[in-house]
């Protein structure tokens, strides 16, 4: 850590002279209480949907520097996880509810009548947004990730969520999987779960009970999962049955695998750990540069022997013997450990800091990432040097008191069509410009829709 500046004041604003803030709009009522945490951020067009503990709110951003709210839409259910597609709004609940309504009210999760996992909206009109769909799944629904077909007449969804409990009948242990849901997008009220496999036959390393985010890259038929106490990389060649192809784990280092990012080859993953579950003060001389940090990883490809066809045991001629001959090599994929990034700075013991959800600034030939820290607030760096990344601009506000922690700062900072839009948990949307030579032609990146864990709309330019 770096001794060299002392924590910040109360609500006092530090950055480097390349990344400054031109916008915030606050929470609204009825968002606008404390315990209303805004979450994480999709983009679509001209508009921004940011989830909140009490529903989500679609913000107007064809100017920048003036953001407004179209509408807000109220239904409880934390975390109130986000992504659009299409004409299709999907929200994560991961509180026991007493229904699937937007009216409903926290209900135990021991009573087998409750509810949690995923809702659906249609946006088509974005001003009056509309529930059509809910589909419980198991443990609920922490966060989810899109991942559509190769023809894109159907969307699947990656549902993520943990903390099973024997008391719960719809959260059993050892809840070493994640739900699939099918959602045709022609007929999005059929959506419904169509498989539950199993990521960790073995228990995963510290009996890893589910996974909290998957991150997709579609195109390359690939996720990678920060599942607890593992980061995993997956085939997802057939996506209702994806398959782990890859496992590792940091004992000394990781205490809570929390997020995954590829880089835009596709040749690197960052995984982030959230120790102490966002809500300490983990930026600071005492925890250290390697822990609450992210780890960065190379994807490897390597060759292995393919066992040819292999008929299935039984009788007649075509009985197979359990010999195949094999027809060549064929590719996959490994983790290789790089290094750890963290910021630099001291945060306030009063300030919750750790590594949090970031996304890809498409700057050709270059691995650059803009990042949340929560109350460390924004870091932009560069990881093209696996082995030495390097931070290259920063924002970010002093505690929210220098009396006690009080859980805020930056839930995901993402970079959408040459700005930084930031979802902080108690300030409300801040919208942020880079001015750096090293990504300058990033502006000129244009997508049409953007969900940070659904990878691949920069990969080609």
């Amino acid at each position: 850590m770096d001794d060299s500046d002392a924590p910040l004041g109360v609500d006092e604003i530090a950055s480097t002279p390349n990344l400054k803030q031109i916008a915030n709009l606050p929470k609204q009522a009825p968002f606008d209480t404390a315990s209303a945490y805004n979450t994480d951020i999709a983009f679509q067009g001209n508009y921004a949907f940011a989830g909140n503990y009490d529903g989500f709110t679609i913000y107007d951003i064809k100017k920048p520097s003036s953001p407004k709210i179209l509408t807000q839409v109220y239904c409880a259910g934390s975390q109130n996880d986000i992504s659009v597609y299409g004409n299709l709004l999907f929200l994560s609940t991961d509180s026991s509810r007493s229904d699937d309504s937007c009216e409903s009210v926290s209900q135990s999760a021991a009573l087998k009548e409750s509810w949690e996992g995923m809702k659906i909206f249609d946006i088509s009109n974005k001003k009056a947004p509309k529930y059509i769909k809910s589909v419980e799944t198991y443990c609920g629904s922490h966060t989810h990730t899109l991942v559509p077909s190769k023809n894109g007449k159907t969307v699947y969804v990656y549902v993520s969520s943990y903390s099973p409990n024997a008391n719960f009948p719809d959260c059993q242990p050892p809840h070493d999987s994640i739900s699939i849901i099918e959602v045709p997008v022609k007929k999005p009220t059929s959506a419904k779960v169509i498989s539950t496999p199993n990521l960790f036959p073995d228990g995963g390393y510290r009996n890893t009970s589910g996974c909290h985010d998957i991150t997709a890259y579609p195109a390359k038929d690939l996720a990678a999962g920060a599942c607890m106490g593992d980061g995993i990389l997956l085939d997802i060649s057939d996506r209702a049955n994806p398959v782990v192809i890859d496992q590792v784990q940091d004992a000394e280092n990781f205490a809570f695998w929390h997020s995954a990012t590829f880089n835009n080859a596709g040749t690197k993953v960052v995984f982030t750990d959230e120790l102490g579950g966002g809500g300490a003060a983990t930026c600071n001389d005492t925890i250290g540069p390697k822990r609450g940090a992210n780890a960065i990883y190379d994807v490897e490809t390597k060759k292995v022997n393919h066992p040819g066809k292999v008929n299935h045991p039984g009788k007649g001629k075509g009985a197979d013997k359990g010999k195949g001959k094999g027809k060549g090599k064929e590719k996959t994929y490994e983790l290789s450990f790089a290094s750890y990034y963290k910021i630099p700075r001291t945060n306030a013991n009063t300030e919750n800091c750790v590594a949090h959800n970031g996304s890809l600034i498409p700057v050709k030939g270059k691995d650059i990432m803009v990042q949340a820290w929560y109350q460390g607030g924004i870091s932009v760096w560069d990881f093209t040097d696996s082995a030495n990344p390097v931070e290259i601009a920063y924002w970010e506000r002093g505690p929210l008191s220098d009396e006690r922690l009080i859980l805020g700062g930056s839930w995901s900072a993402y970079w959408y069509n040459g700005y930084i839009y930031s979802s902080d948990i108690q300030k409300g949307l801040d919208v942020l410009k880079l001015t750096d030579k090293r990504t300058k032609s990033a502006e000129r990146v244009k997508v049409k829709e953007l969900n940070v864990q659904s990878q691949g709309s920069y990969q080609s330019w």
